[in-house]
């Protein structure tokens, strides 16, 4: 069943380029999320510039186009790697997505979902991490990288315990890797002491009507 892979990839790459920050912003205040704060199409950028309310509804719609394309994928056959390609895809949609100029967000709520749907003892683990982290530093950044990283130890650690299927392990490496890299920028602000911390940073930064959907 060889068109499973390409069905799955695309599918899950389409749902996830749906640009929930994107639609909130313009619904909630008439905004375009991009040209404030980060310029991102996350949670964190939602909630600093359309404050609570509309990111938790940015927060729930990347979550979920993270974790149905994973849900799909293994309705409709059990093979762990077309689980682990259709949450990739979809995280691959969220950062590039088509819908909006491939200028998306940085994978972190759509990462989380789908392995919530792969493996939902790793996801607690990782929001009580996140909850943690969040806590101590109030650096939101901070939090998505750490919390990645140790969410794929955790992955690995169950790989070689034959807890999880081995081809999750591709899983527990690519999307610590894509949130890092994603966060690049944030990591030089974090060294440099210039980093905002979490509800700080939602300044308009380019000129009305400069980003179209």
């Amino acid at each position: 069943m060889w068109w499973l892979y390409p069905l799955v990839a695309s599918g899950g790459y389409v749902l996830g380029s749906t640009p929930f920050g994107l639609l909130v912003g313009r619904w909630s205040r008439g905004v375009d999320i991009r040209e404030f704060g980060s310029g991102k199409t996350g949670f964190t950028n939602s909630l600093r510039t359309l404050g609570l309310g509309p990111s938790i509804v940015v927060f729930a719609g990347d979550l979920l186009k993270g974790a149905i394309p994973v849900l799909v994928a293994a309705a409709l056959s059990p093979r762990p790697e077309l689980h682990v390609l259709a949450g990739g895809a979809a995280v691959t949609g969220h950062i590039l997505p088509v819908f909006a100029g491939f200028k998306g967000g940085r994978g972190v709520t759509t990462s989380w979902g789908a392995t919530l749907a792969m493996m939902p003892q790793v996801a607690i683990f990782l929001l009580l991490v996140a909850a943690a982290l969040a806590y101590a530093s109030r650096y939101m950044s901070l939090v998505s990288v750490l919390s990645s990283v140790a969410g794929g130890l955790l992955v690995f650690a169950l790989v070689i315990a034959g807890r999880v299927p081995a081809a999750y392990g591709v899983w527990g490496l690519a999307a610590p890797a894509l949130i890092i890299v994603t966060h690049l920028d944030n990591i030089r602000r974090l060294r440099a002491g210039t980093e905002p911390k979490i509800g700080h940073g939602g300044r308009r930064h380019t000129s009305p009507g400069s980003a179209q959907l």
